[in-house]
């Protein structure tokens, strides 16, 4: 019997993973959009973005920054009671949580392991939360969950 041939074989490289850069608007709708309207009009100044290694939210001139690290917890919330929503960022007084808001029916609200900056521009006022009504709640919260 004749001894049998193999082909070569060939290591393939892997390719290296593609970094991950997810943007999510936010999503305008009701009074609560009108108004946001005035203060981030657009996709270019509302949103929030996740990277391999960092989570950023901004809502006209304000933006928050954080390591995926610090992120603790995160979870669909809504519907909001729209004066308490409507306008620039909104400042909660019981837990110094703060809110991005587009519209009044859903959003996600995301709690950190160590309070961000965000309303003020010193960054001595730190929130322990921050509340978005991105376009896709779902989305966000699997891509923050992964």
């Amino acid at each position: 019997m004749a001894p049998r041939r193999t082909a070569p074989t060939t290591k393939l490289a892997k390719a290296p993973p593609t970094p991950r850069h997810e943007r999510f608007p936010l999503r305008y709708a009701g009074i609560a959009g009108i108004v946001a309207h005035a203060v981030a009009p657009d996709e270019r100044r509302a949103y929030v973005e996740v990277t391999d290694s960092a989570f950023t939210a901004r809502y006209g001139p304000w933006v928050m920054h954080t390591t995926l690290d610090n992120i603790a917890e995160v979870s669909i919330s809504g519907p909001y009671h729209p004066l308490k929503i409507i306008g620039p960022p909104r400042l909660s007084m019981a837990d110094r949580g703060l809110t991005f808001a587009t519209n009044a029916e859903r959003g996600v609200c995301i709690r950190f392991f160590r309070p961000v900056a965000g309303i003020e521009p010193s960054g001595r006022l730190r929130h322990p939360g921050l509340t978005v009504t991105v376009a896709d709640p779902e989305g966000l919260v699997a891509s923050l969950a992964s």
